[in-house]
């Protein structure tokens, strides 16, 4: 019999001294999302690409600075696209700048992990010469990564959430909930977001979701494809005038084509050759 009891705690006592060893050497070999920071979202999840039509030098339309120039009949319909985009580049980076640049300055900074778990990217940045500070806060769950963004500005406020996001594990979608100031901290802009690294295709819309505002629901959609001969596109959506504007181009001979009823009167595309210049559309 104390050979027996003697042989059971032998046994229990090699069983119990296993188990920790497998549970100690899974604790240490784990690289879980407790140990390493969440991946921020790319910068073109929350900034839209303006270029094509701010970077265009002609006669017409608008020029390299954003500023309208003659209108020459010759570049009325890229012109017209532009002056739509230009619209929305507007209000982007001046409405926003702040926020904005809070988001780009977090790349160059790295993160510490704070005691509740969360990433913390700390920073200071200047916007038209006045510095501010960030707090870009990351964490990962079991549906993906969420973020949110503090911003303080001497004398002024003090950890303003400006906007806030969530993401899923592989990047490859999101949005981010943009508010007002801090003067006013209401709702202010929907960004949702795509991206297909692979197939080398992205999307990002703004929609204005300002509680009770006369263009809630207005947007604007921007969106690289693999179709031919156009493989960008906008879809803008004016509330108020509940009319569309539709732009679609080629990234590479920069001929493109816009269609919008209230502008042409009609719904039809109205196209521009490689220079810009108005032509008849293909069929």
């Amino acid at each position: 019999m104390k050979t027996l009891r003697s042989n059971i705690n032998f046994w229990t006592s090699l069983i119990l001294v296993t188990v920790f060893l497998i549970l100690f050497s899974c604790s240490k070999n784990s690289s879980g999302p407790e140990e390493k920071p969440p991946a921020i979202p790319p910068a073109s999840s929350f900034l839209m690409d303006f270029e094509f039509f701010t970077s265009q030098d002609t006669t017409g339309g608008v020029n390299s600075d954003g500023i309208p120039g003659n209108h020459l009949l010759s570049y009325q319909n890229w012109g017209h696209a532009a002056f739509n985009v230009l619209f929305w580049n507007t209000f982007i980076t001046i409405g926003l700048a702040v926020p904005v640049a809070a988001f780009l300055e977090s790349f160059r900074h790295e993160p510490v992990q704070q005691p509740n778990g969360k990433w913390l990217w700390s920073y200071s940045f200047k916007v038209f010469n006045i510095t501010h500070t960030a707090k870009l806060y990351g964490s990962i769950s079991n549906d993906g990564t969420e973020w949110e963004m503090y911003i303080s500005k001497a004398g002024a406020y003090t950890d303003f959430l400006w906007y806030e996001g969530n993401a899923d594990l592989p990047g490859t979608h999101g949005t981010w909930t943009v508010y007002n100031k801090p003067e006013d901290p209401t709702p202010l802009l929907l960004i949702e977001w795509h991206r297909d690294v692979n197939a080398g295709t992205a999307d990002i819309k703004y929609t204005n979701i300002v509680p009770n505002g006369p263009e809630n629901g207005g947007y604007i959609f921007y969106g690289i494809t693999d179709a031919t001969p156009f493989d960008a596109f906008y879809d803008i959506y004016n509330k108020g005038l509940d009319n569309h504007t539709l732009i679609e181009w080629s990234r590479e001979t920069k001929e493109g084509r816009v269609q919008d009823e209230h502008r042409f009167v009609d719904t039809d595309w109205h196209c521009w050759n490689e220079m810009l210049e108005d032509i008849v559309c293909p069929q």
